[in-house]
């Protein structure tokens, strides 16, 4: 087991209950769109935690609130790299 296996599978679940639950709803569109594009679920999972995991990183280094604007836009610039 990778030491870093908990908070990816962390990160995956959070991806997963946005998605269905579609909140936030870019979550979803994402989701669908990268799939479109030809990218499996997991591939499309792992762009979207990318995502997520820049804005983790953010709230716990920088002890900022999770900014949702940033993620949004991340969400819909996949499959390009976030920033």
């Amino acid at each position: 087991m990778n030491t870093n296996d908990p908070l990816k599978n962390q990160i995956f679940e959070i991806i997963e209950n946005q998605i269905r639950d579609n909140n936030p709803k870019e979550s979803n569109v994402t989701y669908k769109r990268l799939m479109e594009l030809g990218y499996n679920k997991t591939e499309s999972k792992q762009f979207m935690s990318q995502c997520m995991a820049i804005e983790l990183l953010d709230v716990i280094k920088n002890k900022k609130p999770f900014n949702e604007i940033r993620y949004d836009n991340n969400l819909k610039a996949l499959p390009k790299e976030p920033f």
